[in-house]
């Protein structure tokens, strides 16, 4: 089973990015969103198997989506990947069921395994 990506980020670069290295690798890339609104809206249309969400994001930041998404399916498997790497958010994400976390700049391995584990869990 080809496993569905819906990716969050403000900047359309890092989004293009994480997509080659995504699709490179196997993985569907079937939504991209610039801002929490949008990435909330899209899980709902595209129903993605994970969805990597950035922080910090215009209109909702990453952390609220990631609330907004759990609301809608309390089953979504989320990874957050931002350049914060403040102790408080991480702690904040983990407890509101994230299941990753992982911290700009990443190498790919990183992300793939990330995947995989919120896949199984």
């Amino acid at each position: 089973m080809t496993v569905r990506i819906l990716l969050a980020d403000d900047l359309s670069f890092m989004r293009m990015v994480q997509k080659e290295i995504l699709s490179g690798r196997g993985y569907d890339v079937v939504g991209e969103a610039s801002d929490g609104l949008e990435a909330v809206e899209k899980y709902r249309i595209l129903s993605p198997d994970v969805v990597i969400l950035d922080i910090t994001m215009p209109n909702m930041n990453g952390l609220d989506a990631m609330k907004k998404i759990l609301e809608i399916d309390s089953d979504a498997k989320i990874i957050i990947c931002s350049a914060l790497g403040q102790q408080r958010l991480i702690v904040e994400a983990i407890k509101s069921g994230v299941k990753d976390f992982i911290v700009k700049p990443f190498k790919p391995e990183r992300m793939f395994s990330a995947i995989e584990k919120a896949v199984k869990s």
